[in-house]
């Protein structure tokens, strides 16, 4: 990636803001540059990983109780520090050093480590997610399992890749043949657990404890549907580019897209049809 081409994505020029501009700038293909540092981020953070997963290392609680380690705030701080270098005018919103810049015309959106529960209990299924914005629409995200060896990308009119090939999702005209996958029935309270409750009855097979690597699953065509409730932007950010560049659809359960002030339910699926099913008994 050499200097002149990240000096064009740091100053990419004036931005108009009226409807037909932006439809057009939506409508480009996510320039390859930050396809280019997206991989100088993944190696710095796998290499982070790499170093401190299953070994003794201090986990420590959150306000909200939930743990982090020295390998989140270390990657975070890597790819953060790879922002500020070749892309210093954009924005970062992530998981453990809060938003720098939310306003910017590009916005990073980082977890440096989805699903640490099972990183501190030496479970391979967690990963990294990285998510580019222009104007708050995703339009590159990463799902990277380091442990596993296996990466997927999605970009605006680039498709969606797992290690370098083509993915895709696959045909499930009717919800009663789909697997779905979640991390787990006690994310879900009140409303949303008996709403949870219909989709699970519905579907052929339920599979629990995937993390973010049933986005992957999906957009591969394995799986079928992906639901999560108790989201952040840093959680779910990442996932649509990946879903929506395979040919899946990716919302929140009243079907509007996914966007950084999004309620944190998200509902993935690899056909439009199962999605709208899955949406109906999410909302009945």
């Amino acid at each position: 990636m050499s200097p002149g081409t990240l000096a064009g994505l740091q100053n990419p020029g004036p931005v108009v803001h009226t409807a037909a501009t932006m439809t057009l700038a939506q409508a480009e293909p996510c320039p390859e540059a930050f396809l280019a540092l997206a991989d100088r981020m993944t190696a710095a953070s796998g290499e982070i990983v790499g170093r401190y997963f299953r070994t003794a290392i201090a986990v420590d609680d959150k306000p909200d109780e939930s743990p982090v380690t020295i390998a989140d705030r270390s990657v975070e701080t890597a790819i953060r520090e790879l922002i500020g270098k070749h892309c210093p005018g954009h924005g970062i919103v992530g998981e453990e050093y809060g938003s720098e810049n939310p306003d910017a015309e590009f916005v990073w959106v980082i977890d440096p480590i989805d699903g640490t529960k099972s990183f501190i209990s030496g479970v391979p299924l967690f990963g990294t997610l990285i998510a580019l914005l222009q104007g708050g629409v995703p339009i590159m995200g990463v799902v990277d399992h380091p442990a596993l060896g296996e990466r997927w990308i999605g970009a605006r009119g680039r498709g969606t890749t797992h290690n370098g090939k083509p993915a895709r999702t696959r045909d499930c005209a009717t919800i009663d043949r789909a697997t779905l996958c979640s991390t787990g029935p006690d994310m879900y309270r009140g409303a949303d657990a008996d709403a949870f409750r219909r989709l699970h009855d519905a579907v052929k097979l339920v599979r629990y404890g995937t993390d973010c690597y049933a986005t992957g699953l999906l957009a591969s065509g394995y799986i079928d549907l992906h639901t999560e409730a108790g989201l952040k932007p840093f959680d779910y950010c990442a996932l649509v580019p990946v879903i929506e560049n395979a040919g899946g659809r990716i919302t929140d359960w009243d079907g509007r897209p996914l966007r950084l002030d999004s309620d944190g339910r998200m509902l993935a699926a690899g056909d439009a049809r199962s999605h709208d099913a899955a949406l109906a008994l999410l909302a009945s």
